[in-house]
């Protein structure tokens, strides 16, 4: 019974689209050792360092896995190929690595229904009927927030006096950006100078007292 059961997890994967998911692998309460060995399944590199070696002419040999149908058991690449295909592999910047389709997609409207937290990232909707006035409305977090939240800096808050402080924009041009920053090392520069050529004090006038 146990094996029929571990042959029918085998086969509980869906396809649809082109993408396959494998729904069978699921760790209990307390099964420590089972989920150490499923995350390190998850994190695994795209490319086993073990498998990898150089050839005595200067080329790249990986060992497979799993030989190919025809018996191929390495690959060969030129250096530059394999850097190539390395650098296809990292991913494009400000993109999330784990994407969701379906009701599980940041904008589906039934993601609030499927989800533990019950959170969206729908945009917010101007509500006009007064009984739905009364609902909480979901709003994602701004660029401040999440500041705050990884890096633990609140950009919001004057280091000196400990006031507000109002964003007026978010600039992103490294070309701009460098500008603002040698502007504002100039005049700092300048100002440090001015406050060097002043001149030494004086003694008080004789007199002046008596």
């Amino acid at each position: 019974m146990e094996d029929g059961q571990r042959e029918e997890v085998r086969t509980e994967a869906g396809k649809a689209g082109g993408f396959s998911l494998h729904a069978g692998v699921s760790t209990k309460k307390g099964q420590r050792k089972k989920l150490e060995r499923l995350c390190r399944y998850v994190s695994r590199p795209a490319v086993s360092e073990k498998r990898l070696s150089l050839t005595q002419n200067g080329q790249v040999r990986y060992e497979l896995k799993t030989p190919y149908r025809d018996g191929t058991t390495h690959v060969i690449f030129d250096p530059l190929d394999f850097i190539a295909r390395l650098v296809a592999l990292i991913p494009k910047p400000r993109v999330n690595l784990t994407r969701y389709h379906g009701v599980f997609a940041p904008n589906s409207r039934w993601r609030d229904q499927v989800t533990p937290g019950k959170k969206s990232n729908r945009p917010e909707i101007q509500i006009e009927d007064e009984e739905e006035e009364g609902k909480a409305k979901r709003r994602g977090m701004s660029w401040a927030q999440r500041l705050k939240r990884v890096f633990g800096i609140d950009v919001e808050v004057c280091p000196h006096c400990g006031g507000g402080v109002r964003i007026i924009a978010c600039i992103e041009d490294p070309v701009v950006i460098r500008q603002i920053l040698s502007h504002v090392e100039a005049k700092q520069t300048c100002n440090r100078q001015q406050a060097g050529d002043l001149p030494p004090s004086r003694a008080l006038p004789f007199g002046l007292f008596g």
